[in-house]
């Protein structure tokens, strides 16, 4: 689908819209939109000749970057909805009305297979940098009651802007931003108390968000630390690495040497973020 931006200048008052109409819903039954702007007093008809003049006699507006989240991965869980900001910066030489940004993911925007999220209007707002330049700011709301395992991936930045001049400009693909599914995983190392020397059980669970279902499921076949901290010390040393089972738990035994806490840590995946358990603390006599 095709986002457009439109812009409107009138007595010093700015508006950037972006309409996008979708498609033929898609083969997995969803669709989207994004709609955003600010409203103002539209131009008259006069000026509105005047910018479309103007914006063709030359083509130099910019959307020189488009930043969501800072660059860091997106982690969605399965109930609550994840709002993050974004960047875009952009140029011209008649100076930028205003700018948003948008991510999604698909073959291309214009595929009715493409899907999407875009700002939230409301919260877009914008500064001057200089003559030609403005960076705006907003944020996107990620919603995992409309996702799918499947999009646990790279999603495109694309971004609209406007410049004074009337000029409309877009860009699909700015930048890139990672999405995964948010990870939980658990520890209990038992009995405790133990006698020193005694074998303990460490047992434990990694799960991740399964957007398919809206629950949580185990990671199966993942490499996950045992970690001890003796009481006392600041950090923890790993002691063996354990692999989850088909449904996600973990089980393996040591013996009991110190009082200290057990835990585990998982170093994630591409689709997975690192996770490390809460710790549990054994006493040891």
């Amino acid at each position: 689908m095709r986002i457009r931006a439109t812009v409107a200048a009138v007595s010093g008052a700015l508006a950037l819209s972006a309409l996008a109409v979708p498609a033929a819903q898609a083969d997995d039954g969803r669709s989207w939109t994004v709609d955003h702007g600010v409203t103002a007093p539209q131009p008259s008809a006069g000026e509105k000749t005047k910018r479309s003049f103007a914006a063709t006699q030359a083509d130099d507006a910019k959307i020189t970057s488009a930043v969501v989240n800072g660059g860091k991965p997106i982690v969605v869980g399965t109930k609550s909805k994840q709002t993050v900001p974004y960047t875009v910066t952009a140029t011209d030489d008649s100076g930028i009305a205003g700018a948003a940004a948008f991510i999604w993911i698909g073959s291309s925007v214009d595929d009715e297979n493409s899907f999407g999220f875009g700002p939230n209007e409301k919260s877009i707002s914008c500064k001057v940098v200089n003559a030609t330049t403005t960076t705006c700011k907003g944020t996107i709301t990620l919603d995992p009651g409309l996702m799918l395992n499947s999009d646990a991936t790279w999603w495109r930045v694309g971004a609209a802007a406007g410049a004074n001049d009337g000029q409309e400009l877009e860009r699909d693909a700015v930048s890139k931003v990672r999405v995964q599914r948010f990870s939980k995983l658990t520890v209990n190392a038992s009995p405790e108390p133990v006698k020193k020397g005694k074998t303990i059980t460490v047992t434990g669970k990694l799960t991740r968000a399964n957007w398919d279902t809206g629950t949580y499921k185990g990671y199966s076949k993942q490499a996950v630390k045992l970690q001890f901290k003796k009481k006392g010390a600041k950090s923890y040393t790993t002691v063996k690495t354990v692999k989850t089972s088909s449904t996600g738990t973990l089980k393996t035994t040591v013996k009991a040497s110190a009082d200290g806490t057990w835990r585990y840590s998982f170093a994630g995946t591409p689709s997975t973020p690192a996770v490390s358990a809460k710790g549990d603390f054994l006493d040891v006599k």
